[in-house]
């Protein structure tokens, strides 16, 4: 699983904390820290950079290029890896550039020294950023500077595989404290972590390592249009992870779960459930959760508990992705 070129730039393992009882019949919460993975303040995309980036040195590219929204983490930890590893960074971006200094995740872009490519493009418009990333990464490309282009999120096989190991991690942390989870809660937008998580538990059920009975659900919070639609397709994405780990494809429609009730109108637009989960997240433990992403993520994760869809002999992890420079845009 681990034979691919592949650059350090994670803080591994992060570590799981325990939530306590949001609810005092409900179940016991954990969360799996991968805010704290250390790169360019943390997050879950240093797991997937790691071996987007050790193709990109492999290949020898001088100059990475990827997408996202104004605030996206992707984008402001792409400008990190290109910092730690000595390459170009163009981040090419939704919206207008904003008046004054840049805030949040952009400020510290170019604190890393990424170049920013704002295209006045909607945030929820993924397709026409990707078509502007294509163009960019020709253009990059015909200047000599070998470009290697990242979709949204880093969501490919590759980048995936970083959590088909980090499922590893979470099952042998779990292990270690006397957890058993019920479920792995994520949070959902561009699939990468998600289906490498779904990857991740095949494996170790294939191998052995895992009881298909007791292996936990990975349920995901849908946060993006496109997730809560099938787009893209979670379980072709993790078959395509279990494809570089040299298994064979074991996922299907029914192992891929995403609750679409929190989204609220669109991506990046925040809402109420997710402002209180925030909150309850910064007083209850003080952990920082951003609006558009992992906040929303929460509150599927606290409703699902006040539904109750576990019980209080049972264990949840919700895998806390990062986000919290968006906070100060």
């Amino acid at each position: 699983m681990l034979d691919r070129p592949r650059s350090s730039l994670a803080t591994l393992p992060t570590p799981l904390e325990e939530a306590g009882r949001p609810l005092e019949d409900g179940p016991r919460l954990w969360l799996k820290r991968d805010d704290l993975t250390g790169l360019g303040g943390g997050g879950n995309k240093a797991r997937k950079l790691e071996f987007l980036c050790g193709e990109a040195m492999s290949l020898g590219s001088r100059a990475l290029v990827t997408v996202g929204a104004a605030q996206s983490n992707h984008c402001r930890m792409t400008a990190a890896a290109g910092a730690r590893l000595g390459l170009e960074v163009h981040l090419v971006l939704g919206g207008d550039a904003a008046e004054g200094s840049p805030t949040g995740n952009q400020l510290l872009a170019t604190m890393f020294g990424a170049q920013l490519h704002h295209t006045g493009v909607a945030e929820s418009h993924w397709g026409e950023l990707e078509v502007a990333r294509e163009s960019l990464t020709d253009e990059l490309a015909g200047q000599g500077l070998a470009p290697y282009s990242i979709p949204m999120g880093g969501s490919t096989a590759l980048g995936a595989l970083g959590y088909a190991v980090a499922f590893e991690e979470l099952m042998g942390q779990c292990a270690q404290v006397g957890a058993r989870p019920a479920a792995v809660v994520v949070t959902s937008s561009s699939g990468g972590t998600h289906a490498g998580l779904l990857a991740g538990r095949a494996a170790m059920v294939a191998d052995g390592r895992l009881d298909a009975s007791t292996a936990p659900d990975v349920v995901a919070v849908g946060v993006a249009r496109g997730v809560t639609m099938g787009l893209p397709d979670i379980a072709q994405l993790g078959d395509d992870v279990l494809a570089l780990m040299g298994r064979p494809a074991a996922l299907g429609p029914d192992d891929v779960e995403v609750d679409a009730r929190w989204m609220g109108d669109d991506y990046a637009v925040p809402t109420e459930p997710g402002d209180a989960a925030v909150a309850w997240a910064a007083r209850t433990g003080g952990w920082l959760m951003d609006r558009t992403y992992s906040g929303k993520g929460l509150s599927g994760a606290l409703a699902m508990i006040a539904e109750g869809r576990w019980g209080r002999d049972d264990d949840v992890v919700f895998v806390h992705t990062g986000g919290w420079p968006a906070l100060f845009a």
